[in-house]
């Protein structure tokens, strides 16, 4: 093939990913070998790609690409979740926009506008990850309302409820009056947020007095039924059994004393507004005070509201607040800092609401998943700093709030036979539903007519707890082959903001329904972030579009500018430049394969610097293969690519190209191109899981390959373990060579321009490789003296002194000149260094890193006059 003069990334992505999935590369069924599974953290229905998503689906296909040429049957599963919250609330948009309240059809219409929604964008995120490069076994992909995966979730919820795990209970919930539904706990984002806090009066009843509360929300006062003051609070021990009249709504509610009040808190006053307060249910429950429920599901005002019936919370609250001055009940207002609970979905205010909702009891049930990571170390989080998060969400679990108020999603398999609330069924399928109410109801004639399902669909991570089961069929059946082989799967890549909704449940998950774990290690990538240290999002505007950094930069560019700084549980500081440094990296691979094949080959005599030189680079491969797979064991991908990266651009590119280069005009040997185009075979082998399609270019143009030689399923490089002692003494001789080209270009002397070296050699370093230094170095002469050379500049390598005769390559006077001007300005900079290390106020309170540096500045200006003033000696 013809080799093109440029890397033209849009051409060799696509050709490649369609080359892949054309001969079935990316495919795994069971067989002999050992599988390495890993499931997608199935991103929303309603999703396009992000920078997150970029990140973590790079690192989890560099895992995948890697096990498969390590002989692995490497199994990427790719699949989108339902995202009952997000996409139930694009689809009411959507009706909105076109004139259709949701509460105008009927559920059946709203699922059909919700599967056509799907049906139109579910595919988009997974498709973009192709241009990515990701090599899922796309033949594999499900969707968390697949029907195979509707009925697992169902299954796991009979199961769990005929365990007695699962119960029907009113609660006080978080609802979500944007999307109006419940959220769980672990939904609930608490946010610093600037209010006030309200000191109103009220009335008692019968008496000239009045009592004042402090409250941050007036507007439930209209809920209240109570006032609530600590027992022991002489201020109001009168008033015990007393009434108080309620501002604004004129309702009579009794003085309660209770110990739950904290007498240093505000007035030591409560309004008790058990409809809307955690801590209020519970006093109400105690005292069997009525309950007062002013809130309509989105959070307006209902009839309770009085003459704010309709209006908005907040503005609610600010009219109520008029009011109550007006009248003469608000004593005082101050600034106010409180937590205020949001919604992790819609950044909606959340309403404590009495409801009644389906709970999972989850203490038992986390038991096993805790003993997993924290004792028997059976599953590994990297990094494990992440172990004590987990543990105190595990030690402090509480029951999960599994229902919500939607349409969209798995609907609860509860069905209901007869008038009251506890009439009710639960079972996988209709059919089985009518069969259990006929025997539990004694009544054999019912009909499925007379048996209405629970109107709640089931929490989207309910679904995707048992992601890692269910997507191999291991709920339905539990014995079958895919289950079998692919479970548990291997490594799991996500974020540490989903570690308790999604990783903790799979956990739990694995252990009660397969009785072991659901994969051996979590990478917890970190968040990424821009320069500014902001997280990237759409409303800050500083989250590039994904797919214009590929067509820019290529995908293997912007996946190595993102493995550059993806340290595992650190933020990435995204920066387009490292994007950049991913583009130039795929350049220069290519103009090095370029530069290679662009040699004329002739059956002649290996020159003794190329045999030299190519095994130095087979014992620098070895060493450097050896640190990546101890990266790679330790789940430092960045540090892998770094470390392939300097392999491939200094060790490679910059030395051993040069190295093998035949003089200007002249054919390079037959063995050295050979074992030139192998070892950069064994580089594209290093390279491929993080630049796929460069790689797979360069690899394809090297010689014809059948398509069981292409590079995505060949070996992964193995090499025997690296000579030190050779690796050293190339340093070495590196060393002399960067010695003299930095004299090169410090006097402006051309490379064209042979020079005599002279070496006191005190090391007494092999001489094999001076044939090296005098190619690279371009030095015609290379003298072993006893002596130092006269008129001679200098630098030392160890204790090794080196002496390059100047003979007219240089002015000597203006040289000298320029020494003794460096000479004085080094000196006076070490007198002001010593100075201050001389200042005991200095050394004892500047911090020690602080003294450090300086004492480093003073030796290195000490090196640095010792040399010079031999250089002086030696031209003078």
């Amino acid at each position: 093939m013809e080799i093109p003069s440029k890397y033209d990334p849009q051409r060799v992505e696509k050709q490649w990913y369609t080359y892949w999935m054309e001969h079935g590369y990316f495919r795994s069924v069971p067989d002999e070998r050992e599988p390495y599974t890993v499931v997608i953290p199935p991103p929303n229905v309603t999703g396009v790609l992000h920078m997150g998503h970029m990140m973590n689906n790079t690192i989890q296909d560099v895992l995948v690409r890697r096990a498969r040429m390590m002989g692995k049957n490497a199994c990427w599963v790719p699949g989108t979740d339902h995202a009952s919250i997000a996409t139930e609330a694009k689809v009411v948009a959507k009706l909105r926009d076109e004139g259709i309240p949701k509460d105008s059809i009927s559920r059946e219409e709203f699922l059909e506008h919700a599967w056509e929604w799907t049906h139109n964008y579910g595919g988009v995120i997974l498709e973009q990850l192709k241009k990515l490069g990701c090599s899922c076994d796309w033949e594999r992909t499900k969707f968390t309302m697949d029907p195979d995966m509707e009925a697992s979730v169902l299954q796991v919820f009979v199961d769990l409820y005929r365990k007695g795990l699962i119960y029907r209970g009113y609660r006080m919930v978080n609802w979500d009056p944007e999307a109006r539904t419940t959220l769980s706990d672990e939904e609930v984002n608490y946010e610093e947020r600037q209010g006030f806090l309200y000191h109103i009066a009220y009335p008692v009843v019968g008496r000239e007095e009045r009592v004042v509360i402090a409250t941050t929300r007036p507007e439930t006062l209209l809920g209240d039924t109570a006032v609530c003051v600590h027992p022991e609070d002489e201020r109001y021990l009168e008033l015990h059994g007393q009434r108080v009249r309620v501002p604004i709504c004129d309702r009579e509610v009794p003085v309660i004393p209770d110990e739950y009040v904290t007498m240093e808190f505000g007035t030591g006053c409560l309004k008790v507004t058990p409809a809307h307060d955690e801590n209020d249910y519970a006093l109400g429950e105690k005292h069997g005070l009525e309950i007062v429920d002013i809130f309509n599901p989105d959070a307006t005002l209902n009839a309770h509201g009085l003459h704010y019936q309709g209006m908005d919370r907040f503005e609610a609250r600010k009219a109520i607040v008029r009011e109550l001055d007006e009248k003469g009940y608000l004593v005082k207002t101050e600034p106010y800092t409180n937590k205020v609970g949001t919604s992790e979905r819609t950044r909606a205010v959340i309403e404590p609401r009495l409801s009644d909702q389906w709970f999972l009891r989850m203490e038992e049930l986390a038991q096993p998943a805790l003993k997993a990571v924290l004792e028997t170390r059976d599953v590994r989080l990297v990094p494990s700093k992440f172990e004590n998060t987990y543990r105190h969400w595990m030690e402090n679990i509480r029951d999960w709030n599994i229902s919500r108020q939607l349409w969209w999603g798995q609907r609860i398999p509860a069905w209901y036979y007869g008038a009251g609330q506890s009439d009710f069924v639960v079972a996988a399928t209709p059919e089985e539903a009518l069969e259990q109410a006929r025997e539990q109801s004694g009544n054999p004639s019912l009909q499925p007519g007379d048996l209405r399902q629970d109107e709640d669909v089931l929490d989207t991570w309910f679904s995707s707890w048992i992601w890692p089961i269910s997507v191999f069929g291991g709920i339905l059946e539990p014995d079958n082959k895919e289950v079998s082989y692919y479970y548990p799967t291997t490594d799991l890549v996500t974020g540490p903001d989903i570690l308790f909704f999604w990783v903790a449940r799979m956990i739990i998950a694995g252990y009660e329904f397969r009785g072991e774990r659901p994969f051996e290690t979590v990478y917890l990538t970190g968040l990424v972030r821009d320069k500014q240290r902001r997280k990237m999002s759409k409303s800050l505007g500083n989250s590039p579009d994904a797919l214009e950094l590929i067509s820019e930069f290529g995908a293997d560019g912007v996946r190595v500018g993102l493995l550059l700084s993806a340290a595992a549980g650190n933020d990435l500081l995204f920066d387009e430049s490292l994007c950049q440094q991913g583009k130039n990296f795929a350049n220069k691979v290519w103009n090095a394969f370029r530069l290679v094949r662009g040699w004329e080959v002739a059956d002649r005599e290996q020159p003794e610097s190329a045999a030299l030189g190519i095994s130095w680079y087979r014992a620098r491969f070895a060493a450097v293969l050896a640190e990546i797979e101890d990266h790679f064991s330790k789940y430092r991908i960045s540090d892998a690519l770094m470390a392939t990266y300097k392999l491939i651009w200094e060790d490679f590119c910059s030395w051993l190209l040069e190295i093998v280069k035949p003089a200007f005009g002249e054919p390079i040997d037959r063995a050295t191109y050979t074992e030139v185009i192998g070892l950069l075979e064994d580089n594209l082998r290093l390279l491929h899981p993080f630049m796929p399609f460069l790689s797979e270019e360069v690899w394809q143009h090297i010689a014809e390959r059948s398509p069981r030689e292409a590079l995505v399923v060949a070996s992964w490089p193995v090499a025997p373990a690296a000579d030190p002692g050779l690796l050293a003494e190339f340093e070495f001789a590196s060393g002399v060579i960067s010695g003299i080209r930095t004299i090169r270009k410090d006097k402006n002397i051309p490379f064209r321009e042979s020079l005599k070296l002279h070496v006191l050699d005190e090391e007494n370093q092999p001489r094999k490789w001076d044939v090296l230094i005098r190619k690279l170095a371009n030095v015609e002469e290379l003298v072993y003296a006893d002596q130092p050379a006269e008129g001679a500049l200098s630098f030392r390598v160890r204790s090794n002194e080196y002496f390059i005769p100047l003979e007219g390559a240089v002015d000597v006077g203006e040289e000298i000149r320029k020494i003794r001007e460096e000479l004085e300005y080094t000196r006076g900079f070490l007198a002001s260094v010593r100075k201050k290390l001389s200042n005991d106020r200095f050394v004892g309170n500047a911090p020690e890193q602080v003294v450090a540096l300086e004492r480093k500045k003073a030796s290195d200006a000490e090196a640095k006059i010792e040399t010079l003033e031999k250089s002086l000696a030696n031209l003078q």
